[in-house]
């Protein structure tokens, strides 16, 4: 079928991966929004099968309704999950009219508002407790305390985490470098007690394998591979959450709580809003304007301390 709404798509998603490098869980979630699309305006076909001609005003007008109506994990499905399935297919058309195909214009189709949400960092005190939870009397303690030391002087991304290698760290200089988002690449930075703590976990392991994190469960086999041994993202979220739970914090902090975390330690400070940019990955400023609840803090603290004027009696 000529324009076939499926194949198009499959298209789009190899785009994604192969030419603009897009990590898998990117394709994955992309994956997931716009197969959503082409399941509901196929519904509407005999064959069960649309094209690109169907996705107009109309079709957008009731998938939209459909979203808003459609079960999340935790009740309806809130706005901000909508706005990603609403942004999907905002890049799918785009990529459609930069290869010349005949579609409903991007621009046509606003992403839904709503509101945004207070960030969600931990203060000093609060990281100090998370990072004693683990207890450093076996290797994988080691491992964990290693984690959570990396996670929030690095402020690496938990894709980024899991995917370094032991070769990649250079223990003397404190730095190394990674690929993030967009195959971009850059140098990390870690604090002497995130390499303290990696080295005393790569001197208690007693394998040859390549990942830096290993899994506690596979390591214990006799043969195993690189693939299999690596840590998981999934695994990395399930330990930060257990050592938040330990350490009764009153945030359901995540790995990317502790990137926010090392963020506005930055900035609270006195780094400047571009360093934090570059040390973060963030391609564009906008994105790292998230943390203006931290600058403006630090620009009402400045005017009260040099610009005091007392009050009139």
């Amino acid at each position: 079928m000529i324009n076939d709404l499926a194949e198009t798509v499959l298209k789009y998603l190899e785009y994604l991966r192969v030419e603009k490098g897009a990590s898998r869980l990117t394709v994955r979630n992309y994956s997931h929004y716009l197969n959503d699309l082409v399941k509901f305006i196929g519904s509407s076909k005999k064959d069960g099968r649309g094209t690109i001609e169907d996705i107009d005003n109309r079709a957008v007008l009731n998938w939209r309704l459909y979203l808003g109506n459609k079960s999340g994990n935790h009740g309806d499905m809130t706005l901000t999950t909508q706005a990603y399935y609403v942004i999907a297919l905002r890049s799918f058309l785009k990529w459609l009219t930069k290869r010349g195909i005949a579609c409903l214009r991007p621009e046509m189709i606003d992403v839904p508002k709503f509101r945004d949400h207070s960030l969600k960092f931990l203060t000093v005190e609060q990281m100090e407790r998370l990072l004693n939870q683990p207890k450093t009397s076996d290797t994988f303690g080691k491992r964990d305390r290693a984690i959570l030391e990396l996670l929030f002087s690095s402020g690496l991304r938990v894709s980024e985490l899991v995917a370094l290698n032991r070769d990649q760290i250079n223990m003397k200089t404190g730095e190394f470098g990674v690929v993030g988002k967009g195959g971009r690449s850059r140098v990390v930075f870690m604090s002497e007690r995130s390499a303290q703590y990696i080295d005393l976990y790569l001197k208690s392991r007693t394998d040859n394998l390549t990942p830096l994190f290993v899994s506690k469960a596979k390591s214990k086999e006799i043969v195993i591979d690189d693939k299999k041994a690596r840590l998981s993202a999934r695994s990395i979220q399930r330990l930060v959450k257990k050592y938040v739970r330990l350490a009764r914090l009153p945030v359901e902090a995540t790995p990317h709580t502790l990137r926010h975390s090392m963020a506005t330690d930055l900035l609270i400070n006195g780094a400047d809003i571009r360093s934090v940019q570059e040390l973060l990955g963030h391609k564009n400023i906008a994105t790292t304007q998230i943390y203006t609840h931290v600058t403006n803090k630090r620009l009402k603290e400045i005017h009260h301390k040099y610009h005091f004027i007392k009050k009139e009696v």
